[in-house]
């Protein structure tokens, strides 16, 4: 058994996110055969991920404040605490705040035994984000 002290605060680069983004790293790389990730993400009102997608796919578990998410082609849904969304490998989404309100979620991910973790597209329009 290892005890792991906080690591500090990330702030997610500009590349990735929209608004004020910042994470704590929750399970980074461990030893293997492990390959899971966990980020406790902090939102401010309106900021975002760009389009992304996970090799393995991603879950999420909306901790504390509403948010909002989008699969490619789909519907803005709205999302509160307590609410767990799975999204499958290989489909692009996005997640982040409401326009009106703070929003945590844990992003837990398993990295593939090869290649990349995540791809990372363009970042969420206004329009997209349903703003304008």
């Amino acid at each position: 058994m290892e005890i792991q002290p906080k690591k500090p605060s990330v702030k997610g680069p500009a590349a990735m996110f929209t608004g004020d983004v910042w994470f704590d790293v929750v399970a980074a790389p461990q030893p293997e055969p492990s390959r899971m990730r966990v980020n406790s993400v902090h939102f401010a009102p309106c900021a975002r991920t760009a389009w992304h997608s996970h090799a393995v796919g991603q879950t999420l578990h909306v901790t504390e404040g509403v948010g909002r998410l989008q699969s490619r082609g789909g519907e803005v849904i709205e999302i509160r605490p307590g609410d767990t969304i799975y999204t499958p490998p290989g489909e692009w989404h996005w997640h982040g705040a409401a326009p009106e309100h703070f929003m945590t979620h844990l992003a837990m991910w398993e990295a593939p035994a090869e290649g990349p973790e995540s791809e990372w597209g363009d970042l969420v329009t206004d329009e997209e984000y349903g703003t304008k």
